[in-house]
Formats: C-alpha cells, sequence, structure tokens
C-alpha cells in the first residue's frame, strides 16, 4: 500500500498485520482515564460523507479526535453539493483548507479511487465505503475482532488468521463489507466461504479467493466464525427472494442454527440489524455475538490506519518493552516509529 487505503486488496499480510498490531496499542488508550494522545496535533481529517453514515463517520471522527486531530464533518445533504457541485470542486475546496486526510463515503463504486488518483489533492485518502464495491476499514475492524476471540488479544501481536474457517452469509451481490472481507481474510490466511441464496451471488465470484455454498447448515459445523449481512434492501431494484420469511428460513442465524456451530466459534455483524431476518435477537443478544465489541474495535482499528497513513508527529501509545512489537515499516513504505516508554496521553 502506498499513502492511501483504497481497497483491501492494496494490503499485503505484512500491512494487514501491522495495522492489527498498531489496533491492538491503540485499544490500550480506552483503559485509561485520559483516552486522547497527542500524535495527531496539528493535522486535519476531513469527513466527506455522501452517503448516510452512523456507526463508520462517528468512528473515525472518535478515532481522529483521540489522536487529537482536528476533525471537519462533511456531509453532501444541506452542502453545494446539494445544488450540483461536482466530486473535483469539493476536493478542491478541502485541498483549500488544508485537508491532511479525507475520508470518504461515496454511492458511487471507484470515488475514493478518482479522488486519490486524480491530483486534485494532496491529501491521503481513506475509503469508507463505496456503492458495493468495498469497504476496507470495516474489514480490518472484522479482522482485528476475529483475532482477539481466536487466537487472544497478546498471544495474537504478529500472527495472522492462518488456517481460521470464516463463513460470511447473505446478501453478499450488494455488501462491499463482503468484498473486503473475502480479500483481507484470504491475505491473511483464512479460509472463506460465502453462503448466500443464488440470486444474491455476484456475477464471477468464481474469481475471488473463496468458496461458494447455497448450504448454511453444512457449513455451520466446520465455521470458527460466521458473520451474517444485513439484506440491503434499498440497494434492491428487483425481487431477490420470494419473501423474508423464506429468507430467514433458509439463510438466517437463530438458536438451533448456532447450536450447530463449534463452541469456540463467534459471529458477527457489521451492522445495523435486520433482527427477525438475518439474524434473530437471541443470537444477536447472546455472548458469542460480537456486533458491540465491533463498534469498539472499529474505533482502535480507524486510530490505527490514521496514525499509520499520517506518520504521526509524535509517538502513540505506551508500551511495555517486553512486549513492544519491533521496528517495522509502514504503510506506505517508510521507517515506523513505534512508540516510547517516555509517552505520556495528553
Amino acid at each position: 500500500m502506498k499513502r492511501h487505503l483504497i481497497s483491501a486488496a492494496d494490503l499485503t499480510r505484512d500491512d494487514a498485520v501491522l495495522i492489527l498490531d498498531t489496533a491492538e496499542e491503540m485499544a490500550r488508550v480506552a483503559d485509561r482515564p485520559i483516552k486522547k494522545l497527542p500524535t495527531l496535533r496539528g493535522l486535519t481529517v476531513v469527513n466527506l460523507f455522501f452517503e448516510d453514515s452512523t456507526r463508520t463517520r462517528i468512528s473515525f471522527e472518535a478515532a481522529a479526535k483521540r489522536l487529537s486531530a482536528d476533525v471537519i464533518n462533511f456531509s453532501a445533504k444541506g452542502s453545494s453539493v446539494s445544488k450540483g457541485e461536482s466530486l473535483k470542486d469539493t476536493a478542491l475546496t478541502l485541498e483549500a483548507m488544508g485537508a491532511d486526510a479525507v475520508v470518504i463515503r461515496h454511492h458511487a463504486s471507484g470515488a475514493p479511487y478518482r479522488l486519490a488518483t486524480s491530483g486534485w489533492i494532496d491529501s491521503a485518502v481513506v475509503n469508507a465505503g463505496d456503492g458495493t464495491h468495498e469497504h476496507p476499514t470495516q474489514a480490518l475492524l472484522d479482522a482485528f475482532t476475529m483475532r482477539r476471540r481466536l487466537v487472544g488479544r497478546d498471544a495474537g501481536l504478529g500472527k495472522d488468521l492462518d488456517g481460521r474457517r470464516i463463513t460470511i452469509v447473505g446478501d453478499v451481490l450488494h455488501s462491499r463489507v463482503a468484498r473486503s472481507n473475502v480479500l483481507l481474510l484470504h491475505t491473511l490466511g483464512a479460509q472463506v466461504t460465502v453462503v448466500a441464496p443464488p440470486t444474491l451471488v455476484p456475477i464471477g465470484i468464481e474469481s475471488w479467493p473463496c468458496e461458494v455454498s447455497y448450504n448454511l447448515d453444512e457449513v455451520l459445523p466446520k465455521s470458527d466464525a460466521v458473520m451474517m449481512l444485513r439484506v440491503q434492501r434499498e440497494r434492491m431494484n428487483a425481487a431477490f427472494f420470494p419473501t423474508e420469511r423464506e429468507y430467514s428460513r433458509r439463510y438466517g442465524l437463530d438458536g438451533d442454527r448456532m447450536a450447530k456451530m463449534p463452541e469456540h466459534a463467534i459471529v458477527m455483524h457489521p451492522g445495523p440489524m435486520n433482527r427477525g431476518m438475518e439474524i434473530t435477537a437471541a443470537v444477536a443478544d447472546s455472548d458469542r455475538c460480537t456486533a458491540v465489541e465491533q463498534v469498539a474495535n472499529g474505533v482502535s482499528t480507524r486510530m490505527a490506519v490514521l496514525y499509520l497513513l499520517l506518520g504521526g508527529s509524535e509517538p502513540a501509545v505506551t508500551t511495555p518493552a517486553a512486549s513492544r512489537p519491533s521496528p517495522t515499516t509502514t504503510l506506505d513504505g517508510g521507517a515506523s516509529r513505534r512508540p516510547s516508554d517516555a509517552e505520556e496521553s495528553k
């Protein structure tokens, strides 16, 4: 990866593990009385959202503020975009304001790539979801959650998900989360299976590094983690399955199906959940469901991404020398500054 995060495919195994390890360090900040670091003081992060979002926008805002960056939230609704302003003119405005990083969510697949390669801005660009294409930071926080649960918080440092079996279930056709997860989990050594109705399986999925199944009950006993996807009706312009009840009967996760999973296996959901459709309330509220953990882990993971992309002006987190990772490279190939013992949050 260079100086942007546009696709999970841009990340090598070492890149991904570096982000996950850095996120583990950032997570320690949440245990402090003062949950703030001076790392990105003086830098400006712009959240440029052309689509509605709650979790992702708030997560990026919290991540940037915990690193002491100045944050500008830009929503297309109520802005000049609603008057017909182009992405280029919006980008030029942000450049004039001195944005150091732009976190963009856009309804058009490829918009973050266009912004990063256009030459309109010099800022680092982070894809926060583009159309039905990708959502790389969601895949990173999901991998972070899996590594913590399946390998261990401290035992997982420096490790990937080699040999783990991950099942992704539901509306794969419209899911940018599914695409990014398949790519990243494969990079981290996991074996991925997607389960969906034939109508919700993308054309060309045979080129994806995963297996495809149409029988959820057969796959569950072999899964270390099962990720349920929301049925995205807002992106559907046709009938992709007979009824909600029929979809839930064949592809929903209830208590009986969860009982077929190995005892150590976890249930994941990127949110928001359609309770009673792809997942029952009993499963969503069980100890095996990591949906709430994923939200918390999203802040730590996005802190790690912003820190590594912007190469903070100060060390990040105090880490005991015995557990500190050895010096490695940042996402843009430069030398990474590891935390110093003298650093204290301010």
